[in-house]
């Protein structure tokens, strides 16, 4: 055993100095250069240099758009060829009159962010060097001369100087009505007083002006109608003098102050022009839907066609022509957002296609518009339907390890099993059944391999197009996007072998809708006002001697019923500005008991009485090749009435898409050690507060067609707890004082293989912090590296194996 210890620790400090070398090297050494010209100077590598009194996000935002901004022929674009390995191909040979276009280049580009005084210098760094003898290379070729490389660095400084601040802005409007509404709506402007000046600002004024146009019926209204003029004129240049040193002094005066704090007036102007059409405001006149068109149908012949059968609304200025009559009109009416008669609004078309689209019955949505008269627009919408009915079978994965003779070891399997019916009753409802069937597969108390739980579960979802209101209609709900009311029922039986059957129903009434803010990314709510779950759990004999020594189990693992309301909100930030940026969160609320409560005086234990509240950050950052990733969450559950919380609405840590170090649900609880010193092969771990945080570097190994092979360099960070003191469970509970030595921490590495359509996931997680530890606080020692003995002389692995499907955040 000594001698096994001191090989695997000469083992891990051989691998991590060859990790070390590796990634210390220069990376000069670490790039290769591939069909350069010998004893030519060629672009190495450029580089950016930003000075001035501006922000750092800012210096960092304008030194990458920058970069992309170098003439051609100074571009030394390098590809990743391996991990830390890099290979430069073809790279141009220098020349000086490429730095002139590059600085051409970036002043148009400063110029378009605001910054019209920027001063260009730049300076090039040249050395030779010569290509590595690799060993093969001395053995088989010893007399072979390397060419010479001459590698050109340019650096490019830029004193950024000042940003052009708007001193005024103002509108000019032809037509009265439209200055009104530009004076009306001018709180809305992307323009005002003492803000930056970009190009890119006026861009997005002169699109929100013409919007807001289309949103209050001039049609005809467009881009090429309206122009920005920006006034840079000193009206004390304007100031007649004879006195020429006088007006010497203004002239320097002025250009200093441009220079020094550059002020512009900004007039947002409508063009002259002798078409009426321009300033005419357009109303809705007749809508016609066509909800059985073929995806190969031409609209303008559709519309001629003359053997339609025809549903005609009441106040005739709604017409839905079909030929086999697969759908009713209501759906239709109710997810369009133009009514005869109303001013033509463009926002609301787009919202109409979006909607209908997002029903799921149809596939696609097209439409006309049709001038009626000199003020009408007659609409036309085109939906091509969605296939009816489909039958889907998807397989799921998962393999964790820990410790390989105890009860962690676990390879899950699962499939589902759905059908999907999109118009149900002709009326663009959704109807989705889900049979589901699992198992885990590890070691049992005599160590063999054999089937440790079973899971079957039956769903039933219907999805309505529109919100259900059973008592009063509400007006605030019209201004809500693709609105929809979720009805679910489901059962599941589930078979921890030798511990517990736990029998579940549940029944939901809830509705779920969207609501675009400005930024156009939509906040996405799902709320059920119902949600009833009924639990019946049936204890084993495993369970019950595991009861002896843990008493405190008996109160999570008991029949009860949930009657409340659920709530959850999410969205996904992304920016113009950031594009390679992706940010979302997802909050989720549940409470138990209060409902009930209002109709009935009962305090039986059997109704669950809890508050549950969880939230989920994830963030990530694409490169040209790499990414990185990280995700944070946080769940609280509260038991209220002095009850304990179950067990199935705790939470769990551990498995392929947790913490990766430790097995499922074998993290925990805090810094307690009962489960891990417990002699029974049931180790399962439940807590009602979870604390956890992932971090992801992930980088490409090969490619091969649509097949790709890539790894990650990852860290876990997080530990579950209860939150009321057990005597019979020392450091379980959370304690702020005691966070430092709770807190698990993991790292590790693993490939991906992405055959495009799924992907395969191998992880493998050190546990560099286990808080089961009873030495060091903790941490990893390299005496017990692979790895540590309970104080009940049981073996637990500091490392584990994971293997999964997708990725895990």
């Amino acid at each position: 055993m000594y001698l096994s210890n001191n090989r695997n620790f000469l083992n891990a400090i051989l691998i991590t100095l060859i990790i070390f070398s590796t990634v210390s090297c220069s990376e000069e050494r670490r790039t290769s250069v591939t069909n350069f010209q010998p004893n030519k100077p060629f672009v190495y590598k450029t580089a950016v240099i930003i000075n001035g009194n501006i922000s750092k996000d800012e210096k960092k935002r304008l030194t990458f758009d920058l970069d992309n901004y170098w003439d051609d022929s100074l571009k030394a674009p390098k590809l990743q060829k391996a991990v830390f390995w890099y290979t430069l191909k073809n790279p141009p040979v220098f020349d000086s009159a490429n730095i002139l276009r590059s600085k051409k280049y970036m002043n148009s580009y400063l110029n378009s962010q605001g910054f019209y005084y920027a001063d260009f210098k730049d300076s090039v760094l040249s050395f030779d060097t010569f290509h590595h003898r690799s060993l093969i290379t001395k053995i088989i070729h010893p007399n072979k001369i390397i060419p010479q490389q001459i590698r050109t660095t340019v650096f490019m400084k830029v004193d950024i100087g000042k940003n052009i601040t708007i001193d005024s802005v103002g509108f000019v409007m032809l037509d009265s009505n439209m200055q009104r509404l530009a004076i009306q709506e001018e709180k809305k402007s992307f323009l005002s007083k003492g803000s930056h000046y970009t190009k890119q600002t006026v861009s997005d004024e002169l699109d929100r002006l013409v919007n807001m146009y289309r949103q209050n019926g001039y049609f005809h209204f467009t881009r090429d109608d309206i122009y920005a003029e920006a006034d840079t004129l000193n009206n004390n240049l304007l100031q007649l003098s004879v006195d020429a040193f006088a007006q010497g002094r203004l002239l320097e005066a002025a250009a200093h102050n441009r220079k020094m704090d550059p002020k512009w007036n900004i007039l947002i102007k409508q063009k002259a022009t002798k078409d009426s059409s321009k300033t005419q405001t357009y109303h809705i006149a007749k809508t016609y839907y066509y909800p059985e068109a073929k995806i190969t149908d031409i609209p303008d012949s559709l519309m001629v066609k003359k053997d339609w059968k025809e549903y005609v609304s009441k106040n005739q200025q709604n017409i839905m022509r079909y030929t086999e009559g697969k759908f009713s009109y209501r759906p239709l009416r109710e997810h369009t957002f133009l009514r005869h008669d109303s001013l033509y609004n463009e926002d609301l078309l787009i919202q109409s296609i979006n909607t209908l689209g997002q029903i799921g019955a149809w596939q696609q949505v097209d439409t006309r518009t049709v001038i009626r008269n000199k003020d009408s627009i007659d609409l036309y919408f085109f939906l091509v339907p969605a296939l009816k009915q489909n039958f889907t079978v998807d397989l799921e994965g998962s393999r964790n390890t820990g410790d390989l003779a105890g009860g962690d070891n676990f390879l899950g399997i699962s499939t589902n099993f759905t059908y999907r019916n999109r118009n149900v009753w002709k009326n663009a409802i959704q109807s989705v059944t889900n049979l589901r069937l699992g198992t885990e597969l590890g070691f049992d108390s005599s160590n063999k391999f054999s089937p440790q739980s079973f899971l079957i579960g039956l769903s039933q979802t219907y999805i309505f197009p529109k919100l259900i209101q059973p008592f009063t209609q509400w007006r605030a709900i019209n201004k809500l996007n693709n609105k929809k009311t979720l009805l679910s029922i489901a059962g599941s039986y589930t078979d921890r072998k030798d511990y517990y059957r736990l029998r579940q129903f549940t029944g939901s009434w809830g509705y779920e809708w969207n609501k675009i803010n400005k930024s156009k990314n939509p906040w996405n709510w799902t709320f059920r006002p119902l949600n009833v779950e009924l639990y019946k759990v049936d204890t084993l004999s495993g369970f019950l001697s595991l009861l002896a020594a843990n008493p405190f189990l008996q109160q999570s693992f008991r029949d009860g019923k949930v009657v409340g309301t659920t709530l959850s909100v999410n969205k996904i930030f992304n920016s113009k500005l950031h594009p390679t940026i992706s940010n979302k969160v997802n909050v989720y609320f549940e409470e138990s008991g209060t409902v009930i409560s209002i109709f009935s005086n009962t305090n039986s234990d059997q109704i669950f009485r809890y508050v549950k509240l969880q939230a989920e950050y994830t963030f990530n950052k694409k490169f040209r090749k790499t990414a990185i990733a990280a995700r944070i969450f946080s769940g609280i559950t509260v038991p209220k009435a002095g009850q304990t919380v179950p067990f199935y609405k705790q939470y769990f840590l551990g498995g392929p898409n947790s913490m990766r170090a430790w097995g499922l649900r074998q993290l925990g609880l805090g810094s307690s050690i009962l489960s891990d010193t417990s002699k029974s092969t049931f180790t399962d771990r439940y807590g009602d507060f979870a604390l956890e945080g992932n971090f992801e570097y992930r980088f490409p190994i090969w490619t091969f067609s649509s097949f790709k092979v890539s790894s990650a360099l990852f860290t876990d960070i997080g530990n579950v707890w209860n939150l009321s003191k057990d005597p019979n469970n020392a450091n379980a509970d959370f304690n702020v004082t005691r966070l430092g030595k709770d807190i698990a921490v993991a790292v590790g590495t693993g490939i991906r293989f992405d055959f495009n359509y799924f992907l395969i996931r191998i992880d493998a997680g050190y546990k560099v912090k286990d808080p089961a530890r009873q030495y060091n606080n903790g941490w990893m020692s390299f005496n017990n590296f692979w790895s540590d003995t309970r104080s009940n002389g049981k073996q637990v692995n500091n490392a584990s194996l994971q293997f999964g499907i997708g990725l895990p955040f």
